[in-house]
């Protein structure tokens, strides 16, 4: 056997085997390497207190507090119109962000779409941006004031506006249209004319004719083209809300009207619908190009274009508008169950519509009496959320892409659901309290069990927590707020407005994702961090519009 050294190495063969055997030096003996110590990171601090119990516990707890501490405007979504971020030159807005112009105010409305932005500050005032509204800058500034404004609707290119005496004003998107001078009352003509003194910002009146004695506007709601107008005595009008286009799709809710057939006077002069005339309308929606009312007793009517099958049942050949009112068969739907509904809420957007359906259980009559339903569970009411429309964007909520619907289909997610009630002891429905709808994406607040009651004197453990969200349907501007730009066609929470871990969780369960965006309920409660300042009511509401979102604090 051979043997060969080499420097630092011995190297010792046999055969095919190798064995490398370490040299050593003599003069120089082998020492440790040098280790650091890492030390135990220190563990968090106890709290010292309940309300610092409360923000470790529960991320709910502190999405309350902050809603309270810092009031204002988040935004999300399309930003190509400096809508929801106007100082950044950003094409999109992946998650919520603060819209800083908004910073502390408490606002009685707000309306997005993707190109301008509207809205109604604490004292009424009306306040625009946007590209649409002007070219030059985008930020927000106070057009419109005096006028003591609670609501607004927006259309194409402007804005309807509603007092808290019942006057409705049209005024137009764009800066450069509302110095043109409009006269501030109605004419006989839709073309503006010039005055010695004309007023700040031009606006028309859309003024009802036949009013009753202290009958009012009470309510206004807005497609691209027209609006629907709501009276305290259940009324419905009817009226063109776009300089750029007449009505002509059936949403007027007139037989017959277009632009050749209009009567004498102002283009955009209100209707009476006659066809609800004998209903006492309660709620009123509206689409892009169709409309909905809501009656007393539960029953709903829909007009207007039906192209993808909005209005709740299926168009028939060669004929998409619907120029009379018709009833949504909700019955129909639950025909064989032993449940009689009635619907208690109605939305509208783009080309879909929603209603929320109390059904309650009852014996059957006929056939359906020889399987008696058990005492136990007579009037019980269970609740459900219905959808129609189009629903390639995944705006039906029903875990199908579906171009048109025939019929309504019952959203699975926003239905059936029940809490118990600790204040009855009893197993209560949870209903959607709200629904805003934008283009191709909705917003659905829950009516679930909120608690705003933690304080000094209760216990450590104690936490507030709010109202319940889910988003679906088009994501195409990340208008949902995951923070990725793919579609939902079922319901799914989002993270809380100032970041989070469970965006974009899917809904299996109510209860799903405990780092969830809830929006706070109405409280009086003392402005600014530790409640130093003024005292008023408020709480947060969803706005979706066209391929953008908000969430504000409202009054």
């Amino acid at each position: 056997m051979g043997v060969l050294a080499v420097t630092g190495l011995g190297c010792l063969a046999t055969g095919t085997a190798v064995l490398l055997l370490p040299f050593f030096a003599e003069t120089e003996p082998l020492r440790p390497e040098k280790v650091d110590i890492i030390f135990e990171k220190p563990r968090s601090k106890p709290p010292t207190s309940k309300e610092e119990n409360r923000e470790m516990v529960s991320p709910q707890h502190v999405q309350v507090k902050k809603s309270w501490e810092n009031p204002g405007v988040y935004a999300w979504g399309s930003n190509t119109g400096k809508v929801v971020a106007p100082e950044s030159k950003e094409a999109f807005v992946k998650t919520p962000r603060r819209l800083s112009y908004f910073d502390g105010q408490i606002l009685r409305d707000l309306k997005l779409d993707r190109d301008f932005g509207a809205a109604v500050t604490e004292n009424g005032d009306l306040v625009q941006w946007g590209t649409a509204f002007s070219k030059g800058s985008a930020n927000p500034i106070i057009t419109l004031k005096g006028k003591d404004l609670v609501k607004i609707a927006i259309s194409r290119d402007r804005i309807i506006a509603l007092s808290s005496g019942g006057s409705v004003y049209s005024i137009p998107v764009a800066s450069a249209d509302q110095t043109a001078k409009e006269t501030a009352s109605t004419s006989s003509s839709w073309i503006p004319f010039w005055s010695s003194a004309p007023p700040t910002v031009s606006y028309r009146i859309l003024k009802p004719k036949s009013l009753g004695w202290g009958e009012k506007v009470v309510d206004v709601s807005s497609g691209l083209e027209h609006c629907l107008m709501l009276t305290s005595k259940g009324r419905v009008f009817s009226a063109a809300s776009s300089s750029e286009d007449f009505p002509a799709r059936g949403q007027l809710g007139i037989p017959g009207l277009t632009w050749q057939t209009r009567p004498e006077g102002p283009y955009d002069q209100p209707y009476e619908i006659g066809a609800l005339h004998r209903f006492k309308v309660k709620a009123i929606a509206t689409g892009d190009f169709h409309s909905l009312a809501l009656d007393s007793d539960g029953r709903v009517f829909s007009f207007g274009d039906n192209s993808s099958g909005q209005l709740g049942f299926q168009s028939e050949l060669g004929s998409p508008y619907v120029d009379v009112p018709a009833p949504l068969p909700v019955t129909a739907l639950y025909n064989g169950t032993k449940l009689l509904p009635k619907v208690t809420s109605i939305a509208a957007g783009g080309l879909n519509s929603y209603f929320t359906v109390d059904a309650k259980r009852v014996q059957g009559k006929g056939n359906n009496a020889k399987e008696l339903v058990p005492v136990k569970d007579l009037g019980k009411t269970i609740s459900e959320t219905w959808a129609c429309g189009e629903g390639i964007y995944g705006s039906l909520g029903t875990g199908k892409w579906t171009h048109i619907s025939t019929a309504p289909t019952k959203i699975k997610a926003l239905s059936n659901l029940y809490e118990y009630d600790e204040a009855t002891n009893t197993i209560v429905p949870i209903r959607p309290a709200h629904l805003s709808v934008g283009a191709t994406h909705v917003c659905a607040v829950l009516d679930n069990a909120t608690h705003l009651s933690a304080s000094g004197q209760t216990s450590a453990n104690d936490t507030n927590y709010g109202a319940d969200t889910l988003w679906w349907g088009g994501n195409e501007s990340y208008q949902l707020g995951t923070g990725k730009r793919s579609n939902a066609n079922t319901p799914l929470y989002i993270g809380p407005l100032d970041g989070g871990q469970q965006a974009g969780s899917s809904v299996v369960g109510r209860l799903e994702g405990t780092d969830r965006f809830q929006v706070t309920p109405r409280k009086t409660v003392r402005l600014g961090e530790g409640g130093s300042g003024r005292k008023v009511s408020i709480e947060q509401r969803v706005e979706c519009g066209r391929l953008v979102t908000a969430v504000y604090t409202g009054t």
